[in-house]
């Protein structure tokens, strides 16, 4: 119906039946802008009264200070801020605790030092359950601009903004917090313009909205996709030199993507947090200093070079433990010593991608443990790491449906993954089958073209909640097939109409898709994946990135 009413192309219209749009919203949908998308920012409890003390802060030049959490989020949320000051010729204080000594969020010693030397503690990515340190922050006021899963009680902050409390109606608890700090500067920006003074361009902090959202894997719905959409327009200006100087080392070739800020960017922003100094990432994304710049960028890319080989050796360890447990259990988990706390939330990844299942993973040092999990659509994890913390299960935790982080002791480990297998069971985790590899439509080589995938990008950004377009490709014949780097494979496929094209299948040999297709011995397969342009030498040719096949 789509396709008939719009003239879209099929392909494409069956991508918008998937994301449920109706043929007469199909062109605007297509075009999301900010103006018809963006909230309120007074919809959201507290906004108006962080607006007002924000703003008082500025007018008044009082002491700033931005506490934000070690991860994309954090940075980018800090990054804004600091940038929409000092384009009014203002300064904040940037603090970022660090993962191993400090752990997630605030802390008595940091607020109480915080609050000795500023009149206003913003608590960005972080805060909402922080009701001690919050408390500790004496003499100084504490917003608090989140998205975290709230707590039947709010901290002790003179405003919690944040669509994930429980007194919110879940309208934009789809918005990361970087979306949040936006909204919030949105709100200033507004009032300030009332009052006739000068604002900031927010437009051009939509870059690091975008990388945020993408990064923290927000779902790309709703005003998330018009942050992604246009923060990518915004990035491809390279205006913002830290930004710039990691997509150089990244050796990013092309305009950027939501795959480049998943996959590139973010993961480097991300190894200073992990395995390195906290504050890299926010200084990275918030300097106006190319020489600075430069230096940050290379030292995350060496940091995130590192992390890999970190990540590489847990994650083979965990996979081994979990999968002696079984990996049809309703929870997947694994815990050892030294398991370094800035990768288990990366190898949780992996083990819940392998079993389809939510996994936990814990590096313990001395008799303290620190974890995180990764959770599937439709079990909500982040909930239930609050549960067991308030039965006495962990002595620290919280998080959202997909994604939390944890604390315990080594007494509780066993016992704790025992009561969260229970309650991971009661939501249906332990009935899932293997992963579906959910398909859009049928084409044949000779109906794609890079016009289409154009087209089809249209519909995008892709991401969490809003998967890429994937589509079969019936009874192929294998033409060439070749591995290529460790473990990947390189065919080219063509149909009984003569017309051929490439493919690339990462990971291929890890499983028995390489094997079947490198011995083919004239067989023919379907063959399901997405479609993408390839860029070679200045060319663009359209390539398949194979995800499956079949026997035809």
């Amino acid at each position: 119906m789509i396709a008939q009413r719009t003239g879209l192309p099929r392909a494409l219209s069956q991508t918008l039946a998937r994301f449920q749009v109706p043929a007469e919203e199909a062109e605007a949908f297509l075009a999301p802008t900010l103006r018809d998308l963006l909230p309120d920012p007074s919809t959201l409890k507290d906004m108006d009264l962080a607006v007002t003390r924000f703003l008082e802060a500025v007018e008044k030049k009082q002491k700033i200070a931005v506490f934000a959490d070690y991860d994309v989020d954090g940075g980018s949320s800090a990054a804004l801020l600091i940038t929409w000051l000092r384009d009014l010729g203002l300064q904040a204080t940037l603090y970022i605790p660090d993962r191993i000594d400090e752990g997630y969020g605030p802390s008595d010693p940091a607020m109480e030092m915080l609050a000795k030397d500023h009149d206003l503690i913003l608590c960005v990515d972080c805060g909402t359950l922080s009701h001690g340190p919050i408390a500790a922050a004496k003499g100084a006021d504490v917003i608090v601009l989140d998205h975290h899963l709230g707590g039947e009680t709010l901290p002790p902050a003179l405003a919690v903004v944040n669509p994930n409390r429980q007194d919110e109606d879940g309208a934009l608890g789809h918005l990361c917090a970087a979306g949040v700090v936006f909204l919030m500067l949105v709100g200033a920006n507004r009032a300030l313009r009332e009052k006739g003074a000068p604002a900031p361009d927010l437009m051009a902090l939509l870059d690091l909205v975008a990388l945020a959202t993408v990064a923290d894997v927000a779902p790309l719905v709703g005003v998330n996709r018009a942050f992604v959409q246009q923060g990518l327009k915004v990035m491809a200006k390279r205006q913002r030199v830290g930004l710039s100087a990691l997509a150089d080392i990244a050796r990013m070739d092309t305009a950027p993507t939501s795959y480049h800020l998943g996959f590139l960017l973010g993961p480097r922003v991300n190894a200073g947090g992990r395995i390195g100094a906290a504050d890299l990432g926010a200084r990275l994304l918030a300097t106006a200093d190319a020489a600075e710049a430069q230096a940050l960028a290379e030292r995350l890319d060496a940091l995130n070079t590192e992390r890999r080989e970190i990540e590489t050796r847990v994650r083979e360890d965990a996979l081994a433990q979990a999968e002696t447990r079984g990996l049809d259990a309703p929870l997947v988990w694994a815990a050892c010593d030294g398991w370094h706390a800035g990768v288990v939330g990366i190898v949780a990844s992996r083990l819940k991608e392998a079993a389809n299942r939510p996994a936990i993973v814990i590096g313990f040092d001395g008799e303290d443990g620190k974890g995180s999990g990764r959770s599937v659509s439709g079990i909500d994890l982040g909930a239930q790491i609050q549960r067991l913390v308030h039965e006495g299960h962990l002595t620290k935790g919280g998080g959202h449906k997909m994604a939390a982080g944890l604390s315990l002791t080594r007494a509780q480990l066993d016992p704790a993954m025992a009561r969260l297998s229970e309650l991971m069971a009661a939501q249906g985790a332990g009935e899932l089958g293997p992963r579906d590899l959910k398909i859009d439509g049928v084409v044949m080589p000779s109906g794609v073209s890079v016009e289409l995938i154009r087209q089809l990008e249209a519909a995008g950004p892709f991401g969490a909640s809003a998967a890429a377009p994937r589509f079969v490709f019936p009874d192929q014949k294998i033409a060439f097939a070749k591995p290529v780097g460790e473990g990947h494979l390189k065919i080219s496929f063509t149909d009984d109409s003569g017309t051929r094209l490439d493919a690339i299948a990462f990971g291929a040999f890890n499983g028995e898709m390489g094997p079947a297709l490198s011995n083919h011995a004239g067989k023919r397969f379907h063959l399901a994946g997405r479609v993408e342009i390839n860029t070679w030498q200045g060319r663009q040719s359209v390539q398949l990135r194979l995800e499956d096949a079949a026997p035809a």
